[in-house]
This record gives C-alpha cells, sequence and structure tokens, in this order.
C-alpha cells in the first residue's frame, strides 16, 4: 500500500485524496483547521468544502505538516498558485528523499511568469522527472462523488507517469499519461482566465454565441502561448486542453465561471470575492498570464480584455466591445 501525503485539505485536494484511496492507496491530508482534522477522522467528511460526501476510511487528516509527509512516497500539493513559494520553503525539508511530488495547481507565479511544477523544482530542488502534473476536467464536488471523471498525469519520466496512473485508476477515475508538462500547466492555468470571460458573458445575460466564441478563440489563445514556450499543440485537443476549457466555462461548480458572473452583474471585485468564498486562481494569474504572453509576443485579447476588467480600466460593458472591435483577420489552427 503506497502512503500518499496531500498538503491540502480543500476542496480538490480531499477530492483527489479519496480517489488515491479509493485506488487502494493510504492517504493523509494535511489541514490547517483542527476541527476539519477532526470531521476527516471521526466523521470521515469535510464539511467546509465537500459536505454531505462520505470519504473513504483510508483517508485521515492532521495539522501536522511533518506528520502528513512523513513516509510517504508521493506528495500531492493543492493550495493556490500564489501560495505555492511561501509553503514550500516551509515544507521542501519535510518531503522524504526520492518522494515523487504531484501539482494540482493551475496558475502562473506572480512576478515570475513561473508554472507550478518550475516554482517546485526552484524552491525544493527536486529534479523535474520527479515532479508530475494532475490536469483535466475535474471538478472537485463531481470527482468526490464518484461521477466518471479522467484526467492527463504530465511528467516528463514515463516511469513516473505511469506509476501514477496505476495509483489514481479506479473504476470511476481514469488518468491519461503525457510527457507535455508545459501543456497541461498552461491549459490549466489559461483556462481559469478565459472562464472569468465566460463568468462575465453569463452575468451580462449574453447568450450562447457568445460564450461559444470566448471558450473556442480562448482555446485558440491557450494554444498560441503554448506552442510559444514549447507545449505540444495536440495536448490542448486533449483532456488539459478543450477538456479542462469546457468543464470550467460550462459548469456552475466552476469558481472562475462564478467568480466572472458576480463581476457581470454589477458586483464589485471585493463583492465578487466574498460570494464566491474560495479562491479563483484566474483572478490572481490573469496578470501573470498576460505578461508571460507579452514576453513572448503573443496576442491574448480576451486575457487582456479580463485583466482591464479585474483592474477597473474598463466596464464590464466595455469588454465586449473592445473584443468586436478587433481588426477582422483570417481564422487559422492558434491564430
Amino acid at each position: 500500500m503506497t502512503r500518499i501525503a496531500v498538503l491540502s485539505a480543500g476542496s480538490w485536494g480531499t477530492s483527489m485524496g479519496a480517489v488515491f484511496a479509493d485506488a487502494g492507496n493510504q492517504v493523509v491530508l494535511h489541514a490547517r483547521r483542527p476541527e476539519l482534522a477532526d470531521a476527516i477522522n471521526s466523521r470521515h467528511e469535510n464539511p467546509r468544502y465537500l459536505s454531505g460526501i462520505s470519504l473513504p476510511e483510508r483517508v485521515t487528516a492532521t495539522t501536522d505538516e511533518a506528520e502528513a509527509a512523513c513516509g510517504a512516497e508521493v506528495v500531492v500539493v493543492s493550495i493556490p498558485a500564489q501560495a505555492l513559494r511561501t509553503n514550500l520553503t516551509r515544507w521542501a525539508p519535510l518531503i522524504p528523499e526520492n518522494a515523487v511530488v504531484v501539482s494540482l495547481m493551475k496558475g502562473v507565479e506572480t512576478g515570475t511568469g513561473m508554472r507550478m511544477s518550475q516554482v517546485i523544482t526552484e524552491v525544493t530542488g527536486i529534479p523535474s522527472d520527479r515532479v508530475a502534473v494532475l490536469s483535466g476536467p475535474n471538478l472537485a464536488r463531481e470527482v468526490a462523488v464518484r461521477q466518471p471523471a479522467a484526467s492527463a498525469i504530465a511528467c516528463t519520466s514515463d516511469t513516473v507517469a505511469t506509476r501514477l496512473q496505476a495509483l489514481a485508476q479506479t473504476p470511476h477515475f481514469r488518468p491519461y499519461t503525457t510527457p507535455d508538462v508545459i501543456g497541461c500547466e498552461l491549459g490549466g492555468a489559461v483556462k481559469n482566465v478565459i472562464a472569468l470571460a465566460v463568468g462575465l458573458a453569463t452575468g451580462m445575460r449574453l447568450g450562447n454565441n457568445s460564450r461559444a466564441v470566448l471558450i473556442t478563440r480562448g482555446l485558440a489563445e491557450t494554444a498560441r502561448l503554448g506552442l510559444a514556450l514549447g507545449a505540444d499543440p495536440l495536448t490542448f485537443s486533449g483532456l488539459a486542453g478543450v477538456g479542462d476549457l469546457m468543464a470550467t466555462c460550462c459548469s456552475p461548480l466552476s469558481r472562475n465561471r462564478t467568480f466572472g458572473e458576480h463581476l457581470g452583474r454589477g458586483l464589485t471585485l471585493a463583492q465578487a470575492t466574498a460570494a464566491t468564498r474560495q479562491t479563483a486562481e484566474g483572478v490572481a494569474s490573469a496578470e501573470s498570464v498576460l505578461q508571460l504572453a507579452r514576453r513572448h509576443g503573443v496576442d491574448m485579447p480576451i486575457t487582456e480584455v479580463v485583466v482591464n476588467v479585474l483592474h477597473g480600466r474598463i466596464t464590464t460593458g466595455q469588454a465586449a466591445a473592445r473584443l468586436m472591435e478587433r481588426t477582422p483577420r483570417a481564422e487559422r489552427y492558434a491564430a
């Protein structure tokens, strides 16, 4: 039985912890709140993030980071992207030698423009072939109640990716492997920004045509950036690309779409943050994605409009007009 530490007892960390436990592994969650750890251990439930959903008995929790990581062969990290560096600096000495680190995070670090796997290797010194990324159309609550789902596990080491695939395979969760870490991470980060745009359109009561345009042209933006950074273009037609984009843009369970809806209905940034309750990664990562694009000479108009709305440079009413007034051009893949 493989021991797996999940550094976060949020909704997605807990849901993937349940997947690993269903696959026959022993899972220990690190929870910051004692009452949350107690509820997971005594009631097999995470009442804060996944109320009413039973967790496998192989999932336990602790508030002690060292206890969670002790003896773990796999360490799964699932915290807000912009908090990774600070927390990982504290956790790095606790990660067992030769353990594999799996990132569930979807964002680009503010200031550095680094992907989450890059932050992990820089802070911990763990070689990149022992750092993997899990990404795909994975709405946490649906995964937690064992609705059928699939995901991509990306790692430069096929051996590591295949091992993680076996550790996460259940009757309800199907993992695929890929060596394209860059494509998987960019797909996961940019789709949050596009989901904010789709949420804005939904909140403004724009129709399905408008949302479809944002999703398809958002995919083109993502692919353009991915190609510039060396990703495999086929990744963006798979689970970590269009799959994740569709789930995040179309589901009311999506934090980023929900945040965008609040803005589209006229709430302020602070009010939308309070109403959404959980972290919407696209809000913090949008500026970093745009800076990364500019650094590589990549045009990302939807991302730029979202950033301008978030910073109050344009109103939500001006956002659609800003996109529609762009110079007409031929449609090409990643154009």
